[in-house]
């Protein structure tokens, strides 16, 4: 989710996924009802995984039919595509992060509208192998912290670190870029900052690794969706009917994942991308157990977004010197479902 970069191999061309579409430009679909369906490209932050789950569950159960849509789910080239491709015109949404969301919203602006937050916390934890013994931000002083080089990575630990009283100088950062899990076991590094509780905890628990994590939020660093819906400015006048139906179909099928999360990892696992990254099934059924109250909790049910929220974040960011200007939640926060 939070900055996740692609792995080296992946084609420069967006990939469609078999579900929901064929090749590009086919015609739509009919409905049930013999009508058209209409379609809507939606761009993934990564490969196919659990917290795609709710997706699978709306295209398998004709939730997204019902409401007269064909979604086409496309794999990202690289990071910024759900971004940029929906302020362009060229994808419909995107899953993308908030903090990411915010930069480009302030710094480059970025005509960007957001629909909903998939996930409503960070997973993006600093960890270590239990081994270490680094069980709090003071433990990590005269450490050394691998990360994958991004200036969010260095002004998070940078938070958690004067927390307690010290500062990056106490620490050594290390870019290890796509390495975070191999660092930590070979040794070569202390502990990580990027590994999320959804993937790499239970990829290292289920190699024999024991972890220890800490969560950015307990040592300053404000609450934030991991991952939430985008789409443009532009895209979103043309199509606010559509989007509303698209959402409304989501969260049918998110409704079946909290029910029956067995099925949807089954449904999961067949939609997997199994050539350019294969699901491990004990894994992917962890990260169901970790994802499903983060999805949907008290004070943040699933899809909604609190302006609370966004404007904590525009101000640490901006404290922080990540962004130079703030603006006003209201400039991105879309409620389709609540209007």
């Amino acid at each position: 989710m939070r900055r996740r970069k692609l792995a080296l191999g992946l084609s420069a061309l967006l990939l469609w996924s078999g579900t929901g579409c064929g090749a590009q430009g086919e015609t739509p679909a009919p409905s049930a009802g013999g009508e058209e369906l209409e379609t809507v490209d939606v761009v993934l932050d990564w490969y196919p995984n659990a917290v795609h789950a709710f997706l699978y569950e709306a295209e398998e159960k004709g939730y997204f039919a019902q409401e007269g849509l064909q979604v086409n789910i496309l794999f990202p080239s690289n990071t910024s595509d759900p971004l940029t491709m929906t302020a362009a015109g060229k994808a419909d949404i995107g899953f993308y992060y908030q903090e990411d969301t915010i930069i480009a919203k302030a710094n480059e602006d970025v005509p960007v509208k957001v629909l909903g937050a998939v996930v409503q916390e960070p997973v993006a934890v600093v960890c270590s192998l239990a081994e270490q013994g680094i069980h709090s931000a003071s433990d990590l002083v005269g450490k050394t912290i691998g990360y994958s080089g991004t200036r969010f990575g260095e002004v998070a630990v940078e938070q958690m670190l004067q927390s307690v009283g010290a500062s990056l100088e106490d620490v050594e950062m290390i870019d290890v870029g796509f390495d975070l899990m191999s660092a930590m076991t070979t040794g070569n590094v202390d502990a990580t900052y990027g590994c999320f509780l959804n993937h790499e905890i239970p990829a290292l628990e289920e190699q024999g690794f024991p972890m220890d994590v800490m969560k950015v939020t307990d040592y300053g660093v404000p609450n934030y969706y991991s991952l939430m819906l985008v789409t443009g400015e532009k895209q979103l006048e043309e199509k606010r009917d559509t989007y509303t139906r698209f959402l409304r179909a989501c969260e049918k099928g998110f409704a079946d994942m909290q029910a029956d999360p067995e099925e949807a990892l089954q449904l999961l696992l067949a939609n997997q991308d199994e050539e350019n990254f294969p699901l491990t099934e004990s894994v992917e059924r962890k990260s169901f157990d970790v994802l499903l109250p983060l999805m949907d909790r008290e004070g943040g049910a699933f899809l909604s977004q609190d302006e609370a929220v966004w404007q904590e974040n525009i101000d640490w960011l901006q404290s922080v010197g990540m962004i130079q200007e703030g603006f006003d939640p209201a400039e991105v926060m879309v409620d389709l479902l609540g209007e």
